[in-house]
């Protein structure tokens, strides 16, 4: 935590790059000029990162348009991700108190800068999590993630050699953007990242377009899968789940699923085709990489991580983690190298934000394994061919959603959903904007009176 705060001075000391061609850090923080980015009119609901381990649903002013190809969404639906954990544990850097959260939403258009040509108000419309310019190198190949002109971040610069695109409630490390989880979203060059909804689409399937559904396609056909394959996934959550009904479409032969507690109970109910390895309760002596090896001779084709690197297994790692020596876990990712055939394929879509001690780049190296960093999904390259995938019915997302909750008990569900209890694989948040819930919709889940 203490590393995440100084990166942020750090930021502000050495100032951001000039690369950006849209407005940075207006995340919502009560520091930010309200008269320049807010409408103090009126008030909406949000969610807000108050420090390590604790968010707040806050009232603050709705956004208004500050730049020509603004939109400002009414937000219909929103969602929580597990790598919204990661901010909620303060392991993604540069987070300021009263930043609102959240990258997945869906809404209708309010109100338009006088440079959005394709939109009209009242459309329904799913935002992607990353915010492109439409016109950059990266852009040009729908390559949307990685957009050159929405992060101007220079640490980010730094570390990683590049800079990512901006992305909607996810730190200053990314752009500092206000999120979605709320009832008002401002979306920078709206005409770009805004897809149309249909009438057929329900938002409660076509919210997911956003992140989920994107990446975990980005997940398999990044890496490779093919018919025939065996493929192994890392993470029973909603990116592991719908990554196994994705293999099945792209060839898969089989599907083997490693996780513990009920999420592996959940994909039995959902996906009874799917092996389940249930890590926590292999026997003495066995280990995750030994079970795939009799369950499959020479292991699995691919490995698909699906979880992330800030969940040490073991104590090494743990106390590594805690005094800054690493940021990341090694410990999946050597687990997936060891596992699969030599020659096999590793695919990392699960957020590692940093370092990480102890990696065994010598089976990669001398296997001939090839890990792939499956980066952030480029959601635009996908999320047309995936909208008809739902609308054909050949996908249905609603097969991930456990509950139905309200924006005033986000905080309460965050905490919840970081504990993994009440069995919630994935919510759909709704707002006072939402249409009835369709058919297959959870009931709602309240929390508080």
């Amino acid at each position: 935590m203490a590393m995440s705060q100084a990166a942020l001075k750090a930021e502000q000391a050495l100032g951001h790059g000039d690369n950006a061609t849209t407005a940075q850090d207006v995340a919502g923080t009560p520091a930010f000029n309200r008269e320049q980015y807010g409408d103090p009119s009126e008030k909406m609901k949000a969610l807000a990162w108050m420090g390590k381990n604790k968010v707040e649903v806050v009232e603050c002013p709705k956004p208004k348009v500050i730049e020509d190809r603004d939109v400002i969404l009414k937000v219909t639906g929103s969602t929580v991700c597990g790598s919204d954990l990661h901010l909620l544990h303060g392991t993604v850097v540069e987070l300021e108190k009263g930043d609102i959260l959240g990258h997945e939403f869906c809404g209708i258009v309010d109100e338009m800068g006088p440079g959005v040509k394709n939109l009209k108000k009242g459309d329904r419309v799913v935002a992607s999590f990353q915010i492109a310019c439409g016109d950059c190198m990266y852009c040009k190949q729908k390559l949307s993630s990685q957009c050159e002109r929405t992060n101007a971040n220079t640490i980010e610069n730094a570390m990683y050699g590049g800079r990512t695109a901006g992305m909607f409630g996810y730190s200053h490390f990314t752009g500092g953007f206000a999120g979605g989880q709320a009832e008002y979203a401002r979306v920078p060059y709206g005409d770009v990242n805004l897809l149309k909804l249909p009438d057929d689409v329900p938002d409660e399937k076509g919210l997911f377009l956003s992140d989920v559904v994107s990446t975990s396609w980005n997940c398999v056909v990044d890496t490779g899968v093919k018919q025939g394959d065996v493929v192994a996934i890392w993470g029973a959550g909603p990116i592991g789940q719908m990554a196994a009904d994705f293999a099945w479409i792209n060839g898969a032969s089989r599907v083997i699923m490693i996780d513990s507690n009920w999420r592996l109970d959940y994909i039995k109910e959902k996906s009874p085709k799917v092996e389940l390895i249930d890590y926590s309760k292999l026997p003495r002596g066995t280990s995750v990489v030994s079970k795939l090896k009799e369950l499959v001779h020479g292991g699995p084709d691919v490995a698909l991580e699906c979880v992330a690197g800030e969940y040490a297994k073991g104590w090494a790692h743990y106390f590594e983690m805690m005094l800054g020596a690493e940021t990341d876990t090694s410990e999946i990712i050597n687990e997936q190298i060891e596992s699969v055939k030599s020659f096999g394929r590793v695919g990392i879509t699960g957020v590692y934000v940093g370092y990480t001690n102890h990696f065994n780049i010598g089976s990669l190296m001398e296997r001939g394994v090839r890990l792939i960093g499956n980066g952030q999904a480029p959601v635009h390259l996908y999320w047309e061919k995936l909208l008809g995938m739902i609308q054909s019915g050949e996908i249905d997302p609603l097969r991930m959603v456990s509950h139905r909750v309200r924006v005033d008990d986000l905080a309460e569900v965050y905490y919840k959903f970081d504990k993994k209890e009440d069995q919630m694989q994935k919510v759909y948040v709704e707002t006072r904007f939402s249409q009835p819930p369709c058919k297959g919709s959870p009931e709602l889940t309240t929390y508080k009176s």
